[in-house]
């Protein structure tokens, strides 16, 4: 189970395709989502089980850096994106589905301390409701800078 889930979804004036297309890129990942600062490519060339890069975002004012690695695919369809930092796993689903808009583009979000101690469970617990504030900003914003990119070069 989960320590944080959670899941928002934006319909896109583009079709799936290009919507794929701008979800896929990750070298131009810093010029799509405005939170996003650095993408550095660390493993395979396209975008595939196995791709793995290093992001860099600006989070609560600060820069942080995690390890990216893309875990499942259906291509055109949904990505399944991993990553672990400070004993926690995150899980991330990008699902892009057809719509009467376009596109209906779904972003989930899990994080599960790994063999938490007592105290890492107690600070999680003081701390969930601001990392999940956070995390649902961020994810808005990526969704609504997706959606202007792909509605930009589409139209």
């Amino acid at each position: 189970m989960s320590d944080m889930e959670l899941t928002l979804s934006r319909e896109i004036a583009a079709s799936p395709e290009l919507v794929w297309a701008v979800v896929t890129d990750l070298d131009r990942a810093p010029e799509i989502c405005s939170g996003i600062a650095r993408v550095e490519r660390l493993a395979g060339p396209a975008y595939d089980v196995g791709t793995r890069w290093r992001e860099t975002r600006t989070m609560l004012g600060r820069e942080a850096t995690e390890e990216m690695e893309v875990v499942g695919l259906e291509p055109g369809r949904s990505a399944t994106l991993a990553a672990e930092a400070h004993g926690v796993v995150y899980r991330s689903v990008l699902r892009v589905e057809p719509s009467g808009a376009g596109t209906l583009l779904s972003m989930s979000f899990a994080g599960t301390l790994e063999s938490p101690s007592w105290l890492q469970r107690a600070a999680a617990t003081l701390t969930s409701r601001m990392g999940l504030a956070a995390t649902r900003r961020v994810m808005r914003q990526d969704l609504d800078d997706i959606a202007a990119y792909a509605e930009r070069v589409g139209g």
